[in-house]
């Protein structure tokens, strides 16, 4: 017999995270006062991690539909476009937070495992990782650790699955102290038609547990993840789950080889909710139900109860359902990749989930009511717009008086936490693993993928700067898509489509939720512009703590996920200069902003301004011309402006080519400190051959997108108006030893 459950009453409902009337709708659903494994099941299932109720309505908004897009957003466990040839790409990001703030190393690699079973579980060999991680002051010990942690538990995670980790972007700010993000992002290619899809056709069907055994690690991880952080969240660490990067190898292999032998019905990875949310969303995809023995599911702990059982996020796991009469070569797979693959249920008829424990029937819940779309809740909360955004526009930024000294003004901001390389993070994680990276030895604005067995390539970017998200999350929101275009761009891509990872605080707090929708609307408005639709992704709210009866929310941080298509690969332009004597020419509209930058933030020690100038019709243009200027391959280099300013975009360029220098004027019209560490938007800097400049110039007048020479490619050194800015050796110490020296 099994042990008695708990009583169940509306508190009982409320401490699994729902709420008096979600309770009142789940008697209503099933007619009755659910036992406590159906209560669980619907906390999970109706959790913001799973059934984004908070945010729905205002996702739909985003365009959904493309000329390359094989699936619709949200109707497979990723996004997949096509690429031309008979090839397609899956990609997703999704985010880890909750779990990397409480154990970062695991937390950090189950996050990169899970979002690289949605792709394989596709059919989708994945190619490319990528990651986007917010930390806050490095000065903290707590900190450093975090960093250490999170760092470690992608490489050894992604080292170990043999999948290159190809980019990514790090921010250092004071708002993410308590609530760091961990974002991954994953990036896979298939055959079209050779894909796998989530569902649950064909009653009579048996549905089949492959991959690990089922421990009580991530218990209702789900509602962990839904819910703010607080000084006793450290109580909640089984709710972390723990990886097995080895044992997910195993399981991609076999997972990629039993789809080619056309015994499988459909396949979803056990992510959030495990067993719970892959019947359930099976099953309603389908329009079927199951009964599912839980009794037969391998377990790596003893005497689990049955929700339990239901509810554990245990990792490297897959719900397959197999066609009926063709077991055999499904289990020979699976046999032969050394992984347990068991027989746990049939499909049935019934549109309702049944769940048996050693012959007694502990759940009967319909399946349609549990997921999106079908009969879980959809809010729209209230929302104002935030108290800070008046102090924000009272700022005048004409008020600071120009440095008297720019080389110490441009160690400070180039030192900057947010500027500086992050070698010492990204040389621990294997990017060169099955040679596709075009990028490692020669820096591109985005990562460049070769497709093997064409002359394509991928190319593939995450930005987003929370903080002009913060100033003006409208315009924020836009920033981070533009950016995203604008890298892809500047490699010699095309961009494709979009992912994105929404990054919030708590959706009950007004303030939070007007950031929340007005970044949609400017996600939206700019994917739109841009002609990238919006494939899927992830809503993380609760990314905030309570602590001391203080609460603090993160910045905004809609973090955008672009891939993009580079036609011909000898048509990828990279950062670095590349030859002494070459033009260098600054493209886009220069103004005299320098709100939200680095530099105004540290040489003028201000927090908070408005976000800085951006036009999302100049943007597209100047995306048009690179492209152009990209099929023609006239550019040796290109390197896009963003944090830091001209200034430290021409380090960059520098630091990148062998110590190749640069002797530039600036504009007249402009204030010099705006000129080079202003961070206004749509503005490239690119080298140019002296034989082709004028190609060059027209094609970005025919483009109406400004343009003028500003310099030279020298052989050492780095002046600006004269002054010569010291040897290039000087601002590498800084550029490559900054963060390592803070984290060793």
């Amino acid at each position: 017999m099994l042990l008695a459950e708990p009583a169940v009453t509306v508190d009982t409902a409320k401490n699994l995270g729902l709420t008096d009337d979600e309770y009142t709708k789940i008697t209503g659903i099933l007619g009755r006062v659910p036992n406590f494994t159906e209560l669980s099941i619907f906390s999970v299932m109706w959790s913001e991690h799973c059934s984004y109720k908070n945010s729905i309505k205002y996702l739909k908004t985003l365009p959904r539909n493309g000329e390359c897009m094989l699936v619709a957003a949200g109707e497979e466990n990723a996004g997949l476009v096509d690429i031309g040839g008979g090839l397609a790409c899956a990609f997703k990001i999704e985010s880890h937070n909750h779990p990397s703030a409480i154990e970062p190393y695991q937390g950090a690699a189950t996050g990169v495992g899970g979002i690289h079973r949605d792709i394989f579980t596709m059919g989708a060999r994945p190619i490319a990782a990528l990651n986007s991680l917010r930390f806050g002051n490095l000065d903290e010990p707590r900190m450093k650790a975090l960093v250490r942690g999170v760092v470690k538990g992608i490489g050894d995670y992604g080292n170990c699955l043999g999948v290159p980790t190809v980019a990514g972007e790090v921010y250092f700010n004071d708002c993410y102290n308590q609530n760091i993000l961990v974002n991954a992002m994953s990036v896979g290619i298939v055959r079209v038609g050779e894909t796998m899809s989530a569902c649950a056709d064909g009653p009579g069907n048996p549905v089949f547990i492959v991959g690990s055994a089922t421990g009580k690690d991530g218990i209702h991880g789900a509602t962990f993840a839904s819910s703010d952080l607080t000084e006793d969240s450290a109580e909640d660490l089984p709710a972390v789950q723990v990886g097995d990067p080895f044992q997910e190898k195993l399981l991609l292999e076999a997972s990629l080889e039993a789809i080619k032998t056309g015994a499988l019905v459909g396949m979803q990875d056990m992510g959030a909710a495990g067993i719970t949310c892959s019947t359930s969303e099976m099953s309603a995809k389908s329009g079927t139900g199951m009964i599912i023995d839980l009794s037969k599911v391998p377990t790596r702990q003893k005497n689990m109860k049955p929700f339990e059982i239901l509810l554990s996020e245990s990792q490297e796991r897959m719900l397959i359902v197999c066609k009926k009469g063709m077991e055999a070569p499904l289990l020979a797979v699976f046999d032969k990749w050394d992984l347990e693959c068991e027989e746990i249920g049939v499909v049935t008829d019934t549109g309702r989930l049944e769940f048996f424990y050693e012959g007694e029937k502990v759940a009967d819940v319909p399946a349609e009511p549990l997921v999106l779309g079908g009969g879980a809740p959809v809010y729209d909360r209230e929302y104002r717009e935030p108290a800070y955004l008046k102090e924000i526009k009272s700022v005048d930024l004409a008020m600071f008086t120009q440095p008297t000294d720019y080389i110490k003004a441009a160690e400070i901001v180039f030192s900057s936490l947010n500027i500086v390389s992050k070698k010492w993070i990204f040389e621990q994680y294997d990017s060169m693993v099955r040679t596709n990276n075009m990028s490692t030895n020669n820096p591109t604005d985005a990562a460049i993928i070769r497709i093997k067995g064409t002359d394509k390539a991928l190319a593939v970017t995450v930005d987003c700067n929370s903080t002009y998200v913060h100033a003006n999350p409208y315009k924020g929101a836009m920033i981070a898509v533009a950016e995203a275009a604008r890298n892809i761009a500047c490699s010699g891509g095309k961009p494709l489509a979009v992912t994105n990872n929404l990054n919030f605080g708590n959706p009950y707090n007004p303030e939070v939720y007007w950031q929340f929708v007005y970044a949609v609307k400017g996600m939206g408005d700019a994917c739109r512009h841009f002609n990238t639709p919006v494939t899927g992704g992830n809503v993380s709210f609760y990314n905030q703590s309570v602590i001391q009866d203080r609460v603090e929310p993160v910045y905004p941080t809609p973090t955008i996920g672009m891939i993009g298509l580079v036609d011909k690969k000898e048509n990828v332009i990279s950062i670095p200069f590349k030859n002494e004597g070459d033009s260098i020419i600054l493209l886009g509209h220069v103004t005299n902003d320098v709100s939200s930058s680095e530099y105004v933030k540290r040489v003028h020690n201000l927090k908070l301004s408005e976000a800085p100038y951006f036009d999302l019709n100049a943007e597209s243009a100047l995306i048009k011309c690179l492209e152009q200027l990209a099929d023609a391959r006239a550019l040796q280099s290109a390197h896009d402006i963003s944090e830091g300013g001209l200034l430290a975009c021409l380090f960059e360029k520098a630091l990148a080519s062998n110590s190749l220098g640069f002797d530039i004027q600036t504009y007249k019209n402009i204030r010099k400190d705006a000129f080079l560490f202003g961070e206004g938007q749509g503005r490239v800097v690119v080298s140019v051959a002296t034989s082709l400049v004028q190609s060059v110039l027209d094609v970005a007048k025919n483009n109406h997108v400004p343009a003028q020479v500003i310099g030279t490619v020298q052989r050492t050194g780095l002046k600006i108006d004269s002054e010569e800015f010291g040897p290039i050796e000087k601002w590498a110490g800084i550029y490559y030893s900054t963060l390592g020296e803070k984290l060793n």
